[in-house]
């Protein structure tokens, strides 16, 4: 499929992916991936019984994102259009290997997004 409006911002690229900073309108996503998780995931990196963080928070949290090829980029499938998770390097100062960071929506697990997504990330860095 070739690209459409407003893929200008595309970063990396493979057979059936896109991988580009995250736009406000698909805040939605990440918070739905934050309702999915497994409860072993640390509580305030989940939705809690009060429904927080709220649609909002996601929303100015990708506003206030600086874009840049490093973090952890939404990833969109080619054909359909839609953002289905994110991947990146994560690391702080003083981290002297950063580690590969993914989520996927569950709805599109088992698919091989992860491992696309991943080599694609890894290819960039080791460039």
């Amino acid at each position: 499929m070739a690209r459409g409006a407003g893929d200008s911002d595309v970063l990396l690229e493979t057979a059936r992916l896109l991988l580009r900073p995250w736009r406000v309108e698909e805040a939605a996503v990440q918070r739905e991936m934050w309702l999915e998780r497994d409860p072993r995931v640390p509580a305030h990196r989940r939705i809690d019984g009060d429904g927080r963080p709220a649609l909002a928070a996601f929303e100015a949290s990708i506003r206030t994102s600086e874009p840049s090829s490093a973090g952890l980029l939404a990833v969109q499938r080619k054909v359909e259009g839609d953002v289905i998770g994110y991947c990146g390097l994560v690391g702080g100062p003083g981290v002297h290997e950063p580690e590969l960071a993914f989520e996927f929506l569950r709805r599109c697990w088992g698919q091989g997004h992860a491992t696309e997504a991943g080599w694609a990330v890894l290819d960039q860095a080791r460039a």
